[in-house]
């Protein structure tokens, strides 16, 4: 599905700003090496976190919350930009103002996951972003059902962590199943991402995740059975 920037004078201000202050702290040498770090997925500003956080409260300062269209205009725009500090800005406006996005906002969240991917962006869309979009509206569980199947192993590890933050309210059934069927994959970040959400759900229902893992470690990688009993042993 083809996604569309909207007028948006707020992400116009925004972009403004951003594209000003943002750069008045560059520093090369660390940009080169946050390049190297982030196996050269996109050139760098070189923005420490605080900086960053810093400089984005300037950017931010005295403007209003935004409507779904400032959001999908801001993060589309930012993901034009190639320093991946913009992408960066985007991800924490988007999770902060997720509430104010409906799930007409999923496929614009699908195009960020798959555009320049790489875990520093997808794993917070995953848990922040789509997460929220799909504990506000369930009907969107049938498109992570489709999510889990994708052949780009980035949707397919969205759908894996979607549900990181949910706790007592995780639908078992389906973080199971789609743990199952991504169980074969040959991929670092799928097979960690199994680890990681049997994991988190661990902190939850310690019991049945050692009952999940114990019933199919035939079937799971190694790496998915270390992280997922990290915490609470066999």
């Amino acid at each position: 599905m083809t996604v569309t920037v909207p007028r948006s004078a707020l992400a116009d201000t925004l972009l403004e700003r951003l594209t000003s202050v943002y750069p008045t702290a560059a520093d090369p040498e660390r940009a080169g090496q946050m390049r190297v770090y982030m196996k050269d997925v996109a050139p760098f500003l070189g923005l420490t976190t605080p900086v960053r956080r810093s400089l984005s409260s300037t950017v931010l300062a005295g403007t209003p919350r935004p409507n779904e269209a400032d959001c999908t205009a801001l993060a589309l725009r930012c993901w034009e930009l190639p320093e991946r500090e913009y992408a960066y800005f985007a991800v924490d406006y988007l999770r902060r103002y997720a509430g104010r996005c409906s799930s007409g906002f999923l496929p614009v969240a699908r195009h960020l996951v798959s555009t320049v991917p790489w875990w520093d962006t997808v794993d917070l869309l995953a848990a922040h972003v789509v997460g929220a979009l799909v504990a506000a509206d369930p009907r969107l569980e049938k498109d992570m059902d489709a999510w889990i199947e994708d052949d780009d192993l980035w949707i397919a590890r969205t759908a894996l962590l979607h549900q990181l933050r949910r706790k007592e309210t995780t639908d078992t059934e389906r973080l199971f199943g789609y743990c199952l069927r991504q169980a074969p994959h040959p991929d670092f970040f799928i097979r960690k991402a199994i680890g990681w959400c049997l994991r988190e759900y661990a902190k939850t229902d310690p019991d049945a995740v050692r009952s999940f893992v114990a019933a199919h470690r035939d079937r799971l990688a190694p790496l998915s059975v270390r992280e997922a009993l990290k915490n609470i042993g066999p």
